[in-house]
Parts: C-alpha cells; structure tokens; sequence
C-alpha cells in the first residue's frame, strides 16, 4: 500500500497483520493495540520494527510505559467527522514527547492533509489514491495561520509580535 510520508508518495514498508496471522519473521509489521498489549513482553525481543494501530477511543496516556519499544503510531479516524485522533496526535508529540513517525488511517480525506500535518502526523495513509496526487497542494493552500500547533509554524500572533519587538520583518 503506498502512503505519504513527509510530503512524498512512497510504499509502506510496514505488513499490517490481523490479530490471528502469525507475524513475518524480519519483517516491520503494524498490529492492533490488543495484540500488541497481550504480546508486548515477546515483542521487546522482535527481530523488526513494531508498529502499532491506536484506536481513537481508547486513552491516548495508556500507550506512555510501551513507547520506548513501538517503531511507529498509527491513529485511527473510523470517520471523517470524528477528529479524536487529531488531539491524540498533539497529546502524543507536545505531552508524550513521541518523536518517532505518526500516521493517520482510516477515513483519510484530502480536505484533512493540512490539518493532519500541522497536528503531528507525517505519515497520512490515503483512502483514495488520487488524493496522494492532491497533498501538496493540499498542504500549500494556506500559509497564515491563526492557531500554534505541533508543526511548529508560527501563529499570525507571533509573526506580528516578533516583527513589533525586534522591529524587523521576519
């Protein structure tokens, strides 16, 4: 399946495994939280990247004690109304300090791509492929913003209070 990571179109090097398939040796896999949670003692000792699906229900804090040993997050939207993975994205970045990719599956719209990066994610996995074609522009249509968020843009706020104190256009 291809995503995009950082802007580009690439191929998920990440297997997605049901909970009652047997993992592929060597392999980067993303797996279910259940199974991650029954499994997460042998999994310490997994030969490749673990990633794992977080659904957008559960408390994002649970996962805090096992993030040392996940290669990869991926939030769940099961919707395109429903925004719980957007806040558990900027909890996972600003409170958890989770440096490490983020992606958003499920309902993936395009009209989401701008809010998903400024949210944290860097990997989005699109419902259609045409709208990986979409993301850059997608994510250039606006460039003044009015809210600070994880991507670290400067809000409107801080671009005329930096230009106001230092006196010179930033």
């Amino acid at each position: 399946m291809r995503l995009i990571e950082n802007g580009k179109l690439v191929e998920d090097r990440f297997a997605r495994v049901p909970d009652d398939e047997a993992l592929p040796e060597g392999a980067p896999v993303l797996i279910g939280i259940e199974r991650f949670l029954r499994d997460a003692e042998a999994l310490k000792d997994w030969p490749a990247p673990v990633g794992v699906i977080w659904p957008n229900n559960r408390p994002i804090a649970e996962i805090a004690p096992y993030l040392p040993q996940i290669a990869l997050i991926a939030l769940n939207f099961p919707s395109f109304r429903d925004g719980r993975a957007y806040s558990q994205a900027r909890l996972l970045r600003e409170r958890l300090g989770w440096a490490g990719p983020l992606r958003a599956v499920g309902n993936v719209l395009q009209d989401q791509f701008l809010l998903m990066q400024r949210s944290g994610f860097d990997q989005i996995q699109p419902v259609k492929a045409a709208d990986a074609d979409a993301f850059d522009e997608a994510v250039h249509r606006y460039t003044v913003f009015y809210q600070p968020a994880t991507d670290r843009r400067p809000s409107l706020l801080r671009q005329r209070l930096g230009r106001s104190v230092s006196g010179v256009a930033e």
